[in-house]
């Protein structure tokens, strides 16, 4: 098929679908319709096929994107960068160290100040339970109160980049990558992917990819496994979610403490280290109080209770349990690869090294997720938009 083609099979599906995203922000994928979803999916997949034919998708003639990260990232800081560049804005990164913020700025005050010409902000804030979404949700009222009085002349778009619940570019670029690797959607229905915590030498690592993981494949009639030690828990709401969305599917949900339970007969496996909800919650309470000591104490702490469970590890003994010994291997990145990255990680290098270009396929969707994002937000008729560029 070639690309017009595809692009036109695409936007049928499109027009299809019972879309409310104009307007709006995209924040947890759980607060977005099923409709919602496929029509980002969709366009992502059609600015992909625009790129890779070198044709411009461009909806802005000038304005700003603002990113603020308030952890470290490569894959979605440099999505973000190209997606809003590819739709016309120019970035431009908060540095809250530079910023009046380190003066006492109000979140209010510096959600109005960096909007004047802008037309999407991207936030980046996963660290610590409770505190995430609640900023971004802070933000997004800031700036629609600034919209509503007249400050702003437009009410920039928020998308989130990860916070505290949900990782919604990720989970949505590994949906994408099941999509287009078992021929559809439809053909997700009924196969198995183990979500399961994998040893880490490091200790600290958000909760957010997970749960976004167990709420967005549940939606897609899978049957979905989480799979960690005992004590490494998820928040609880988004493990209610996740069952309720497998019931509405006909897909499936369960909790098991058994990698190789969770391992046995699937078709996908996304093993990925996570800290216990319980200490991230008092990691966050120790920031809080500036407790230095009691931070170095919860680390060591930490890491040894990791190292109880280093057994955790995609192996190749352990991809022998799934079916056809052959599962597809998904990871966010970067992995902690055995002997490459650590002495001892999440994956053991031959089978990182076997499905290291799907992984490669799998983030390259997310500066066109992330386009979307801001594409169905920022277009009233997006059918009609893409239909201009062909």
């Amino acid at each position: 098929m070639n690309t017009t083609a595809a692009i036109n099979e695409r936007l049928k599906e499109l027009e299809a679908l019972k879309t409310d995203t104009f307007g709006k922000d995209f924040l947890l994928t759980w607060e977005n319709s099923l409709d919602n979803l496929k029509a980002v999916m969709l366009v992502a997949e059609i600015l992909q096929l625009l790129h890779w034919e070198k044709k411009p998708w461009r909806i802005f003639d000038y304005g700003l994107a603002i990113s603020i990260f308030r952890d470290n990232s490569t894959r979605t800081r440099f999505s973000f960068a190209s997606a809003v560049n590819g739709l016309g804005l120019a970035l431009s990164e908060l540095d809250e160290v530079k910023s009046q913020i380190a003066h006492g700025e109000t979140v209010r005050e510096t959600a109005n100040m960096i909007s004047f010409l802008t037309e999407v902000i991207g936030i980046r804030d996963d660290m610590y339970p409770g505190e995430g979404h609640t900023y971004m949700t802070e933000v997004a009222n800031a700036v629609s109160d600034g919209f509503a009085t007249g400050i702003l002349a437009q009410r920039p778009t928020l998308v989130n980049l990860q916070c505290d619940l949900d990782h919604p570019t990720q989970s949505l670029s590994d949906l994408l990558k099941l999509k287009d690797y078992f021929g559809g959607w439809d053909n997700l229905k009924g196969k198995k992917i183990a979500m399961s915590w994998a040893y880490s030498p490091s200790y600290g690592k958000p909760l957010s990819v997970p749960q976004g993981v167990v709420n967005l494949m549940s939606r897609f009639g899978m049957d979905v496994v989480l799979a960690h030690p005992e004590g490494y828990d998820l928040l609880p709401d988004t493990l209610d979610s996740a069952k309720c969305f497998a019931q509405q599917s006909n897909g499936s949900f369960r909790i098991t403490h058994s990698m190789s339970d969770a391992f046995k007969d699937a078709d996908v496996v996304y093993p990925k280290s996570w800290a216990p909800m319980s200490v991230m919650q008092e990691r966050t309470r120790m920031l809080r109080q500036g407790d230095k000591e009691g931070l170095k104490e919860l680390e060591r702490h930490c890491l040894a209770e990791n190292a109880r469970h280093s057994d955790w590890e995609c192996t190749e003994e352990m991809m022998k349990l799934t079916h056809g010994g052959n599962a597809l291997y998904e990871h966010c990145l970067p992995a902690d690869i055995s002997g490459v990255s650590c002495e001892q990680g999440e994956v053991a290098k031959s089978v990182f090294e076997r499905y290291r270009l799907h992984t490669y396929q799998e983030a390259g969707y997310k500066p066109f997720v992330i386009a979307a994002m801001v594409f169905n937000s920022k277009v009233r008729d997006v059918v009609e938009k893409i239909r201009s560029f062909l």
